[in-house]
């Protein structure tokens, strides 16, 4: 009989494989339903119902959505996901570099703002109710009340044009050394950061806080422990498996939500390759990127699940 840690991952990626094929469903039909098509957009506003009937030919843009998608479908199976139809570049050698400079930018975000999430929690906890809680508490809310499009004009305004401290367009390639890459992300590493971050603390203060009515940090109280030793030492460990989800979840956001961000600064990764092709209605490459974000979004939840599952006695041993 398998052990239930093994049963329950193997659920959860049975379930990551039906969500996926879901959400390649979903992107397929969104695709069909938008207006007009790749090839009025190549050909433009003067061509003539001819030339588009034969370039739609020529395309395979005539054939049933079904076999459309099931061919699709069947060639993202083997790990290919076709040529752009405006440019005929191969989609997935296109965007491995631009994947590449979204996961860079993401990690230098999730770099900074991960550690810095848990250690304004523990002080948030540390200080419940006084200065330092409201202080954290007041900028970090109002820092995710802010959507990010707005908190990136306002950080370009004052940090780029008023101050001159960064640069507004963030055009990173492979001849920049290492600080110059950084140099060019920092702004929008700035704006996802403050963007995640004030979610991450308040659910990390929100799961210590919830740990901290337990009995056996009462005996550690009475024991005469410091307050931020009971919290780091004995408090936090036992809150882990909910933090973990939510680092998790900000982390998918961090490499599937930089749609926006990337557009603001015209950084050349995947949300402005999907953006760029949604305009031309290239219908394949902006399958393939839904299909990438669709499966970093679940890989990362299922890893989510995976660790809280590990990390909880109660989830490892269930009755």
């Amino acid at each position: 009989m398998l052990h239930p840690v093994v049963t329950l991952i193997a659920q959860r990626l049975a379930l990551g494989i039906l969500l996926l094929w879901a959400a390649s469903v979903l992107i397929f039909v969104g695709t069909q339903i938008l207006p007009g098509d790749v090839a009025q957009s190549i050909l433009g506003q003067s061509a003539t119902p001819t030339s588009l009937a034969n370039l739609r030919q020529e395309l395979g843009l005539n054939e049933p959505a079904l076999t459309r998608y099931l061919s699709w479908l069947g060639n993202a199976l083997q790990g290919d996901l076709g040529v752009a139809l405006t440019n005929k570049q191969d989609i997935a050698q296109a965007m491995s570099k631009r994947l590449g400079n979204t996961l860079f930018l993401a990690f230098c975000a999730a770099l900074i703002s991960v550690p810095s999430a848990i250690i304004l929690g523990l002080i948030a906890v540390r200080y419940q109710g006084r200065w330092p809680d409201k202080l954290i508490s007041g900028v970090t809310l109002a820092t995710v009340s802010v959507p990010e499009f707005l908190l990136a004009y306002i950080l370009t305004f004052f940090l780029a044009v008023k101050l001159r401290l960064l640069v507004s367009l963030s055009t990173i390639h492979d001849s920049m050394s290492l600080g110059d890459k950084l140099y060019a992300i920092a702004l929008p590493v700035l704006v996802l950061v403050l963007v995640v971050l004030g979610h991450m603390m308040r659910m990390t203060r929100a799961a210590i806080l919830n740990v901290m009515q337990s009995p056996y940090i009462e005996t550690a109280e009475l024991k005469g422990l410091r307050p931020f030793w009971i919290i780091a030492r004995h408090a936090f460990p036992n809150a882990i498996a909910p933090v973990v989800n939510v680092v998790m979840l900000n982390m998918a956001y961090l490499i599937v939500g930089v749609v926006v961000v990337e557009v603001v600064f015209v950084y050349p990764g995947m949300g402005q390759y999907l953006v760029d092709h949604v305009s031309k209605r290239d219908v394949p490459v902006v399958q393939a990127c839904g299909l990438v974000f669709a499966a970093i979004y679940i890989g990362l939840n299922l890893l989510a699940d995976v660790i809280s599952i590990l990390s909880n006695p109660r989830l490892r041993h269930p009755k």
